[in-house]
């Protein structure tokens, strides 16, 4: 591969010679380019139509080094398919990995006439001046593999339609196994169908009931005859399938994808697996490309191919049209290069001394003239900080001034507030008790109130009755009405000789 597809690009333009229409692609979108110009940063990527190529299958000996491969597979494909001696074809070739052959290595060959390559580019290189890759177009198909679109195990039938070619290309366990032109293109479909139909119809014409008319809803009179031109297809293709099933050996197909260059409302799939009995999918993937529109399959296979990394790329590249090696690369650059290094290096020393004495001269003064600036804003800040601290001083004095008179005022608030919240909370809870105690004719001589900690608080009414079963009744009620809410201790109950009543004291925990 050239250094100049081993360069990273910005972007890629690819290209239909045939039809001379472009997409641009910038990361995952990609749209038609209108006016495609050159651009150094720019990838350019094109294909052949299977009918612009002959490709074969040939061994050689596994005893052939390497370096001689390419001059053997020449040899040989002139002899065996009688190439013309005069033309200078270019070759290609692939290897076949899945021959277990032990003597032989076996290789898909592809040759070009170079006449042929310059006729098919020549508008294009006008336009855009260099083209990067052009690659046989059923190869394209392998970056669907590569990048796990498709799932690689069984045999896979591609079947393309474009205007100017239709191509049928085989796949066995991810790897180029077969491909052919077949005379179904557009052009050729509408010459069979006005002979079918026995009247010449305009090519536009038959194109938009090819592509936009659904045959299972229409009852136009060209119907029939469209039929009839999808059944003699159908057969050919089950023919060539026939041929390649015995010519290598395969048990069957295990799917098809068909299409076409431009979107069809007819289910093409659909009408090939009902007439071939093969199951059946659209060529038309999922790329990942941001796109609203339908992309012609072979754009988005030649951008799909760009992304891969080099080693995944097939290496039949059959331009003509590759950009020159950077400046740094050619001849006459790196003899530049060469004498512009020798003069550098010439003057480097005194040029080196010269320079390293001035930039020293221009930092002293540089360091001498920040010196000034920083001692004149270490005296300014200096003098800010003096009256600052006295500023603080003062300030500290006023604070803490007004902390003093703050904890004062403070101190007072909470002594109201205990007077206003706590003493009334306390009169509701005696004159709660009172009336329980009433009921069992028990009197409270006095009161006392105690407050340990915050969350320690007990009031400890002081208990006189008749009876002291009088006073265990009343905890007892007590207990049960405010449980939860209340804690009631009773230790004892003695009798007062001198009064003949029951003495206790009752300790209420509040929360």
């Amino acid at each position: 591969m050239s250094k100049s597809e081993q360069r990273s690009f910005s972007s890629v333009l690819s290209v239909n010679p045939y039809k001379e229409n472009y997409f641009k692609g910038i990361s995952s979108f990609i749209s038609e380019e209108k006016s495609p110009e050159f651009s150094k940063e720019q990838l350019v990527i094109s294909y052949l139509n299977t009918k612009e190529f002959i490709t074969a299958q040939i061994e050689i000996s596994k005893n052939i080094p390497e370096e001689d491969v390419f001059d053997a597979l020449s040899n040989k494909a002139y002899d065996e398919l009688a190439l013309d001696q005069a033309v200078e074809y270019k070759i290609q070739y692939i290897e076949s990995f899945n021959n277990l052959d032990e003597e032989n290595r076996h290789f898909h060959v592809f040759i070009v006439d170079p006449l042929d390559v310059t006729n098919t580019f020549s508008p294009v290189v006008d336009k855009i001046k260099y083209i990067d890759v052009i690659i046989p177009v059923p190869l394209l198909i392998k970056s669907l593999y590569t990048k796990e679109i498709i799932d690689g195990s069984g045999v896979h039938c591609y079947i393309y339609f474009q205007e100017n070619d239709a191509f049928l290309t085989l796949y066995s366990e991810k790897d180029f196994l077969y491909t052919k032109s077949i005379k179904y293109s557009f052009i050729d479909m509408h010459e069979r169908f006005c002979e079918l139909y026995g009247e010449r119809i305009d090519y536009h014409e038959f194109l938009n009931f090819f592509t936009q008319t659904n045959l299972k809803e229409t009852d136009s009179e060209y119907k029939s005859y469209i039929i009839k031109l999808y059944k003699e297809l159908f057969a050919n293709i089950n023919d060539i399938l026939t041929y390649t099933k015995r010519a290598f050996e395969i048990d069957k197909i295990d799917h098809i994808y068909i299409g076409s260059q431009t979107q069809t409302v007819t289910e093409l799939h659909e009408m090939i697996e009902a007439e071939l009995n093969i199951p059946s999918s659209q060529f038309n993937f999922d790329y990942g490309f941001e796109n609203n529109e339908y992309v012609d399959q072979l754009h988005a296979l030649m951008h799909l191919y760009s992304n891969l990394s080099n080693e995944n790329k097939y290496r039949c590249n059959f331009t003509d049209y590759r950009r020159p090696p950077r400046f740094i690369e050619r001849d006459s650059g790196r003899l530049i290069t060469v004498i512009a290094a020798s003069l550098a290096l010439a003057f480097a020393y005194p040029i080196t001394y010269w320079v390293l004495t001035y930039a020293q001269a221009l930092q002293e003064d540089l360091l001498q003239q920040k010196y000034k600036e920083l001692h004149n804003t270490r005296v300014t800040r200096e003098a800010t900080i003096k009256n600052r601290l006295a500023d603080k001083d003062k300030s500290m004095q006023l604070l803490t001034k007004e902390e003093t008179e703050y904890n004062d005022k403070k101190n007072t608030l909470i002594k109201i507030h205990q007077v206003k919240v706590d003493y009334p909370m306390k009169a509701k809870l005696l004159a709660l008790f009172a009336k329980e105690m009433s009921k069992y004719d028990v009197k409270a001589t006095r009161t006392s109130y105690s407050e340990e900690t915050k969350d320690k608080k007990v009031l400890t009414i002081y208990l006189a009755s008749k009876r002291d079963r009088q006073t265990t009744e009343l905890v007892e009620h007590l207990t049960k009405v405010y449980e939860g809410k209340y804690t009631f201790e009773l230790e004892k109950i003695m009798l007062d000789d001198s009064s003949k009543m029951y003495l206790s004291e009752l300790k209420v925990k509040l929360p």
